[in-house]
């Protein structure tokens, strides 16, 4: 068995172009998304009155088990709106600083998805709330994320 062979079949890490052929296996749009219809339906629904008020699509919250297509919607949502997709998860916000530093690094409408939220440290959640509703009420210096 070659070196390159091995460290595949024992590792996480990505190798050559695999993630790019990841990526060519995730729907793009919601049409392709198969499955969980409502949901599509109530997305296509905020997206388009998004896009026709040109604004910020408001907050969205997915949760279930591994598998549903959380991190996959959030793609597709970045995609429909036409915008980025900024990914993190709970465990790698570790101090304020660290969630300041993806905030501050956003655009106007960039999508931000943040994986196992659940394991989300208390101060930072803190943090978090209090950044949401900054941008609900208009007291940030920054436009609706």
């Amino acid at each position: 068995m070659t070196d390159e062979k091995a460290k595949r079949s024992i590792t996480p890490d990505q190798i050559n172009d695999e993630f790019e052929f990841d990526q060519t296996l995730r729907p793009v749009r919601l049409d392709d998304f198969i499955g969980q219809d409502k949901l599509k339906q109530n997305l296509r629904v905020f997206i388009e009155a998004t896009k026709n008020r040109e604004e910020a699509l408001d907050h969205v919250l997915f949760y279930g088990p591994p598998g549903l297509g959380k991190t996959t919607l959030a793609h597709i949502i970045a995609n429909e709106l036409e915008s980025n997709v900024r990914m993190t998860s709970g465990p790698a916000l570790e101090k304020p600083g660290d969630l300041a530093g993806v905030l501050t690094n956003l655009s106007e409408r960039d999508v931000f998805f943040i994986d196992e939220i659940h394991r989300l440290n208390r101060t930072i959640e803190e943090y978090l709330y209090l950044s949401m509703a900054q941008l609900l009420t208009g007291k940030s210096n920054k436009k609706r994320i």
